[in-house]
């Protein structure tokens, strides 16, 4: 499954740099979200390395969700996808 990096998650005056909202095709509700949760995410830098992370939690309730990765994603990371492991 495809999903689309939208934001890093954050508050007012903090940035999680390794967690990130992500939306996932195909997934419209919060239902269908909380189905994703424990999947493995992966995202490919543009050199070609792969950094793993893990679906923790749904964001929201149309379908968003929040993926912790194992380092801290660069902002070039906004707006691409990410593959979801099933």
């Amino acid at each position: 499954m495809i999903g689309k990096i939208v934001n890093y998650r954050g508050g007012v005056r903090t940035q999680y740099a390794n967690q990130m909202i992500i939306i996932p095709e195909n997934c419209s509700d919060k239902e269908a979200a909380s189905k994703l949760i424990g999947n493995d995410v992966l995202w490919i830098t543009p050199s070609g390395k792969e950094i793993p992370g893990k679906v923790t939690r749904v964001h929201g309730r149309n379908g968003a969700v929040v993926a912790k990765f194992e380092r801290g994603l660069p902002g070039q990371a906004v707006s691409t996808n990410v593959d979801i492991k099933d």
